[in-house]
């Protein structure tokens, strides 16, 4: 290492530009994040153009601030209204929403602000000193091991099935079902398209996310405000019970650290994202509990698991970035863009040509992480005000940012109208008690699951003995086939335990 090259970097770091650059990414991707329906992606592709003035420290940067900003305000929407700011965040709306409605928000934002900030210094750190090592072993995972680890990550959606799993199986089938909507990846040619030339490119993931948890929320709420004259709005208290503890953050830490761990697994490997991160480090969290049947009630682990994997994502995507040239998700490819602007070639080459900015970019990294606990640890107070908003003023402002933040996607009505028909979808499940969680994974792992399996059965050409000579496929096929059984043996005997159990008269 060259330690020459690393004070240099912290001394940039710490300068007024450096703070001002980076501080205001983390505050715009805050701001972005609390608004449902406008992702990260979405963020970073209109900021790119206000980085050409800046220097590519301050660009580069500025837009990785960006980018942590929003995954960690995207937690405050999910956990104050149910309406995650993205599809990543969902999992934290399961126990978040239920905790603040218990009365516990700003405990409920703590825990999620303390994850996030924990699960992206720690994800940070393991980036800076394995980035280059750790590519070299994810250049060995092919499509086997890709569509191993793809089905491992599915078989977490029965865990996450609730209560009746032929309900829970029924969700995931139907997210499979419309998974495999637009091109065939093989064959080019259109599935279930029905002639629109808008599901060329499948379900749009931010319609299916936010019609099935946000929109659809908005109208269980609104049937209640109808019906009940009840309240969305979540009780504050101004005393101290309020308040994230030591004896909860001992209980949660060793969570975050499995988070963390998840998270930059998931977000070194490419092509999966936060989504598959969050979500599977929450059906460990769920399957590790002793008392499991707490999720999906405002237990605490629950937020903790999918805040630490989400935000550990966002640095741990950078690792084949910077370590082979490949990006790991949406927003990894479009820094590859902004080091383009300034002229920079990104790979393993960075390190030995262009050191300084390398480890500048790093310390920036830290400074962001800092920020951001800064600013969502004074900011909560404010952020927590939106829940004294009335009822019927909270609904139709969080329907609008809805409907705008499809319409910045570019699908136009057409888009709406696929926003609209989820959200009933949404609705529906949410009215017979179908795991709209379970459709939710299902439909985002499907398209990687089977363009990885399909190339699979290709370059094999059939012989299932080639996993033989691929240990790490033949790993997560037996982990998989390991939770299927543990799964269906929990099943039996909770259904056992129900039946058998006296009756009250």
């Amino acid at each position: 290492m060259d330690f020459s090259a690393v004070g240099s970097a912290a001394a940039e770091a710490l300068t007024l530009a450096s703070f001002i650059g980076i501080g205001g990414g983390v505050l715009l991707g805050y701001v972005v994040g609390v608004i449902p329906g406008l992702s990260r992606s979405v963020a970073i592709s209109i900021a790119i153009p206000m980085t050409f003035y800046m220097s590519p420290y301050i660009a580069i940067s500025f837009l990785i601030g960006l980018s942590k900003g929003t995954a960690a305000g995207s937690a405050v929407s999910a956990i104050l209204l149910n309406a995650p700011g993205e599809a990543s965040s969902a999992a934290t709306a399961l126990d978040g929403y239920p905790m603040a409605k218990q009365g516990k928000p700003k405990t409920a934002l703590q825990i999620g602000l303390i994850a996030s900030v924990m699960g992206d210094i720690l994800a940070t750190i393991i980036l800076i000193f394995v980035a280059i090592p750790f590519a070299r072993v994810a250049l060995m995972f092919g499509p086997y091991e890709m569509a191993a680890i793809l089905a491992f990550a599915l078989v977490f959606i029965a865990g996450l099935s609730g209560g009746n799993i032929f309900k829970g199986l029924a969700a995931g089938g139907l997210g499979i079902f419309l998974g495999t909507v637009g091109l065939d990846n093989q064959t080019g040619l259109p599935r279930l398209t029905f002639g629109y030339t808008e599901l060329m490119d499948g379900m749009p993931l931010i319609a299916v996310a936010i019609g099935t948890l946000a929109l659809s929320e908005m109208f269980v709420q609104s049937e209640k405000l109808r019906y009940e004259r009840g309240t969305m709005s979540v009780a504050l208290k101004k005393d101290d019970s309020d308040r994230m503890t030591w004896p909860i953050f001992r209980r949660i830490f060793p969570t975050i650290l499995r988070g963390t761990g998840v998270g930059t697994f998931v977000g070194a490997l490419p092509g999966l994202g936060p989504s598959v991160g969050s979500f599977m480090s929450y059906g460990m969290a769920q399957k590790a509990a002793k008392d499991p049947q707490t999720f999906g009630k405002g237990e605490p682990k629950g937020i903790a698991a999918a805040e630490s994997a989400d935000n550990a994502v966002i640095p741990a995507a950078l690792i084949p970035l910077f370590g082979l040239g490949i990006p790991g998700n949406v927003s990894a490819a479009l820094l590859i863009g902004a080091f383009a602007i300034h002229g920079i070639t990104v790979g393993p080459l960075l390190l030995r040509d262009n050191p300084e900015l390398l480890y500048s970019i790093f310390a920036g990294m830290i400074l962001a992480s800092v920020i951001m606990l800064a600013l969502g640890w004074f900011g909560l107070m404010f952020f927590a005000q939106i829940t004294r908003v009335p009822p019927h003023v909270v609904i139709p402002v969080v329907i609008f940012f809805c409907l705008a933040g499809m319409m910045l996607q570019g699908y136009g009505t057409f888009g709406l109208v696929i926003l609209m028909g989820f959200a009933l979808l949404g609705y529906l499940m949410k009215k017979y008690d179908y795991s709209f969680v379970t459709f939710l994974v299902a439909f985002i792992i499907t398209p990687m699951l089977e363009l990885n399996l399909r190339q699979s059965i290709i370059l094999s050409r059939g012989n299932w003995e080639i996993l033989l000579g691929r240990p790490i496929a033949m790993f997560f096929i037996a982990c998989t086939v390991l939770a299927l059984v543990t799964l269906i043996i929990r099943t039996f005997r909770t259904d056992k335990a129900a039946g058998g159990a006296p009756t009250s008269e």
